[in-house]
């Protein structure tokens, strides 16, 4: 009796989680579908009508920094390079560091403002809201109706804002515009190759497909322009979460905003190129996922949007759950095969979320794969390869970080390093510094 209720226990608890992780592969495999229908019908992002010099609006440029003076420096000479009016463009740096980031900074500031670049150095006394706060606290400073932002590893073509900032001139509920974002050390390892896959995927079908279809995808806190209106109307930002990112283009878009997305042209930056730096951003993504779930999922729902809008807005937002979901579930087949005394009973389940995965993996990673010629078909099959074990890691890692955080608990901002090597203007030694 006592092992039939046990039994019977674990064998619920595998369907529910097999259940959830199906419920957000069919997500994705709506997203997919989009995809595949938007490039049947030839559909294309955006395009930004060309207007004269004079007609260019302001635009101010933020820089959130904190204790990373070589990338800060780079970062600097990068944007000054940008191709827009000198007099209509504001680079804003919200430095809150506590190392020599501040004095590097400012005399690369200084030097850039011989050449006629106007460059605000932002210092605060304290990190309160840490990202969220130092981008509000920037805010209050000046008043361009347009808000760039780049975290300090992003480096932006010449034209960017050029081939974006237009786009909102001709659709006045443009409320942001998000570029693609690429990683300039996709090949350092297997690590950055993987991540660079989904990240890739992202972009170029989950992002781009959300953003054809009308439906909520998110402002991705780096290569993308606000309208300031939009950030006022919503209520500015929040550091409740530590996606606050997301967080303002979910209450952006209840108030009848709406996001664009453009494939090109793209924004190089980095990823994580070791394991425990891979997890701490995952992590953090994750926790500040759950916070915004769980402020925002009713209002979404209770919202007048379209039913197909809010159900996919809801997968969006709460898609971090696969993480405690597949690991509880790997341990209640693990649990369940002990007591049954063979893994049969759940074959079946096993071969569903197998079929699902491989539906998911291949058809969010494929096309942008080819597209972008990142390499062979060998090359290809063994980074995909890689991407099941990394989640099933993750689901392991993140997992009871995630439920404690459903259950209220509160994260701290981490940093994930960044290396980027270059040499600097004084003569001292190329070094190796954190990005936010």
């Amino acid at each position: 009796m006592l092992l039939g209720l046990l039994q019977f226990l674990v064998d619920a608890v595998a369907y529910v989680c097999v259940l959830i992780l199906v419920a957000i592969g069919a997500g994705y495999l709506v997203v997919i579908g989009r995809f595949l229908y938007d490039w049947a019908r030839g559909a294309r992002d955006p395009e930004a009508p060309a207007i004269p010099d004079a007609d260019l609006p302001h635009v101010l440029l933020q820089i959130p920094v904190f204790n990373e003076p070589l990338v800060t420096e780079q970062s600097l000479r990068c944007v000054a390079q940008l191709d827009w009016p000198k007099d209509r463009l504001r680079i804003q740096l919200l430095d809150d560091s506590t190392d020599e980031t501040t004095p590097r900074a400012a005399a690369v500031a200084e030097e850039l403002r011989a050449n006629g670049t106007i460059i605000d150095h932002v210092r605060r006394t304290d990190r309160s809201g840490f990202k969220a706060g130092a981008c509000a606290h920037g805010l209050t400073l000046t008043n361009e109706p347009f808000i760039a932002m780049l975290d300090a590893d992003f480096r932006p073509p010449a034209d960017w804002l050029r081939r974006t900032v237009p786009l909102f001139l001709s659709d006045a509920r443009a409320g942001f515009v998000q570029s693609r974002c690429e990683f300039q050390n996709y090949e350092t390892n297997w690590l950055t190759r993987a991540q660079g896959l989904i990240q890739d995927g992202h972009y170029m079908v989950e992002q781009r497909s959300r953003a054809l279809a009308g439906w909520l995808f998110q402002f991705n806190g780096t290569g993308g322009i606000w309208r300031r209106a939009t950030v006022e109307d919503a209520g500015g930002w929040s550091d409740y979460s530590l996606c606050e990112d997301l967080d303002l283009t979910v209450r952006a878009e209840l108030q009848g905003w709406h996001g664009l997305f453009v494939s090109e042209p793209p924004i190089p930056g980095q990823v994580p190129d070791g394991i425990r730096d891979f997890r701490r951003q995952q992590r953090r993504w994750s926790n500040g996922f759950v916070q915004v779930a769980q402020k925002t999922i009713l209002p979404i729902w209770e919202s007048d949007w379209p039913l197909v809008k809010r159900v996919m807005a809801i997968s969006l937002i709460a898609h971090q759950i696969f993480f405690p979901a597949a690991a509880i579930g790997l341990i209640a087949f693990l649990v369940g095969a002990l007591l049954h005394g063979s893994l049969a009973p759940y074959y079946g389940l096993m071969e569903l979320v197998l079929f699902m995965t491989l539906l998911v993996a291949l058809g969010i990673t494929l096309a942008p794969y080819l597209a972008l010629k990142r390499g062979t078909v060998v090359d290809y099959a063994k980074t995909v390869g890689s991407v099941p074990p990394l989640f099933i890691y993750l689901a392991f890692a993140n997992g009871a970080k995630i439920l404690q955080t459903i259950r209220g608990r509160k994260s701290t901002f981490k940093r994930t390093p960044k290396q980027e090597t270059a040499p600097v203007s004084d003569g001292a030694p190329a070094d190796a510094e954190a990005s936010e």
